[in-house]
Formats: C-alpha cells, sequence, structure tokens
C-alpha cells in the first residue's frame, strides 16, 4: 500500500511518457486471410476492477488500466461532484486488492448522495437538477486547437487499439497532462486528477479527448471549470445539450485541418 503525497503524484508522467508495459498483455494469435494463414501476436489493452471507497463506503466499482490509480481517484470524485476542490481530498491510498480509499473532508453533499444511492432510489438525475456553469472569459485560438491534435497519439493505442487518451492543453498548445485509458471516462478523470495533483488549474485550458462527448462527459470538465472540450470524433445531443447550458465550448470531429463547433463558439478565436 502507498499513501498519497499532496505535494507530488506517485505517478507523476510526461505527456509523452505513460509506462506502456503496464497497458498491454500479449497473446498468441492465428491470421487467417484468402490465401492461407499464419501465427502472429497481438498486444491486447488490459483493464482491472478497482473499487473506489470514500470515508470506507465503496461507491464504485471501475473498470480501468491499472496505471494512474490515484489520479483516476482525485479526478472521479472532483469530476463527479463527490468533492468540489481537490484541496477537499485529505487522503488517497491503495492496496494490493485493487481497492482505492480515499478520504475527504466533512460533505454534506456526499452523506445525501450516498444516502439516496444505498436506500435503491432511481429516477433521481443529479445531471439536471446540479447547477454548473463555467464562469470564465478564456478564448483560444482555433490555430492552436488544429495543432495541438497530435498530442492525443499514443504509442499504447497504436499496440492495442484499444484504449482511449485526453489530454489536457494550455492557450499554446503545450501539453501539460496526459492520460491513456481503456475508458475514454476514466481517461478524462485521470488527466483532471494528473493536472490537480500537479497543482494546475483546469481552468485555464482547455481538454482534448479521443472519444464521443455525452452530456456526462461534458459535465466532468463542467464541474472542474474547463472552459472548452475538443474531441476528434462526434459529440452526443446531451453532450451537447450541457455544454450550452454550461457555458463549454464544445469542438467535434477535429483534426489537424478542421474543426466543427457544437456549442459557444464566442471562446474560439481564428
Amino acid at each position: 500500500m502507498y499513501k498519497y503525497d499532496t505535494q507530488q503524484s506517485i505517478y507523476t508522467t510526461i505527456c509523452n511518457q505513460l509506462p506502456v508495459t503496464m497497458y498491454q498483455k500479449q497473446y498468441d494469435t492465428v491470421i487467417i486471410g484468402k490465401e492461407g494463414q499464419h501465427q502472429s501476436s497481438f498486444n491486447a489493452a488490459v483493464e482491472e476492477t478497482f473499487e473506489l471507497y470514500v470515508n470506507n463506503a465503496r461507491i464504485a466499482s471501475i473498470l480501468a488500466s491499472p496505471a494512474q490509480l490515484e489520479q483516476l481517484a482525485v479526478g472521479y470524485l472532483v469530476c463527479e461532484g463527490i468533492v468540489s476542490a481537490h484541496s477537499d481530498i485529505t487522503d488517497v491510498s491503495i492496496d494490493d486488492q485493487k481497492r482505492i480509499f480515499t478520504t475527504i473532508a466533512g460533505n454534506e453533499e456526499f452523506d445525501l448522495w450516498f444516502e439516496i444511492r444505498s436506500s435503491g432510489c432511481i429516477g433521481v438525475n443529479w445531471e439536471h437538477n446540479e447547477v454548473v456553469k463555467v464562469e470564465s472569459s478564456v478564448h483560444f485560438s482555433a490555430a492552436v486547437v488544429h495543432s495541438s491534435m497530435h498530442h492525443i497519439e499514443s504509442e499504447i493505442y497504436h499496440s492495442t487499439r484499444g484504449t482511449h487518451a485526453a489530454c489536457l492543453i494550455d492557450r499554446d498548445g503545450s501539453c501539460v497532462a496526459k492520460a491513456v485509458d481503456v475508458g475514454r471516462h476514466n481517461a478524462i478523470d485521470k488527466v483532471i486528477g494528473q493536472a490537480l495533483i500537479d497543482g494546475i488549474a483546469p481552468r485555464e485550458h482547455f481538454i482534448i479527448s479521443t472519444g464521443r462527448q455525452p452530456g456526462g462527459m461534458v459535465l466532468k470538465a463542467a464541474r472542474t471549470g474547463i472552459p472548452m472540450v475538443v474531441t476528434k470524433t462526434a459529440p452526443l445531443n446531451s453532450g451537447i445539450e450541457v455544454a450550452k447550458r454550461t457555458g463549454i465550448c464544445l469542438v467535434g470531429f477535429a483534426t489537424p485541418d478542421s474543426i466543427t463547433v457544437f456549442a459557444n463558439d464566442w471562446r474560439l478565436d481564428e
């Protein structure tokens, strides 16, 4: 087991130096084609189940890549609105049974959320009842978005074809945090968690994701004050509605040559 260090991330990584071996496992395969068959091998993306605890209460089972787990926990708690700030998390520890234990300061909202969840009640739609607004006048350059798309490339994806990536980008186009995971939601949690641990203010940056953007994904960014979300794929209608409601500039189908803006285009300068 290791303990959380608020001054330095256990898994601090440079954007292009993620631990490839933790993300994949090699298997023998047989490739069969029209002209016959031959032996080969394949690097499969690794996923494992981690149990997340808050104040000794188990709140989630998360299927995730087995790396950047501290970042996953911190990002999850903030992005899901369980805590309002990184400073509310007082401890994180991970044991050898794949359990992530977190301790947070007294939080009446979490107590209510957990009580309702534990009672088995359904129909409580937190996304629509919650009021979130990105209070920021930050603008970004469209040219910077185009030039930043290469940051989401990863050796892990090209090896496994089974992972997602997320990057936090500053206004000059530099990647300040990066995460790769089998789940697109996890990649968002991890990259935001990395930034918070490293003392980087997400609200001064935009996020690039390889995954589709439903409402829940966009809301993760909104809760941390990120003013723009960029994806190389498509948003869903719920993602567009959340972006419009929260003030996030939502960009889809992003390439080095073109982008499509679905909400709050005033945040982008030509």
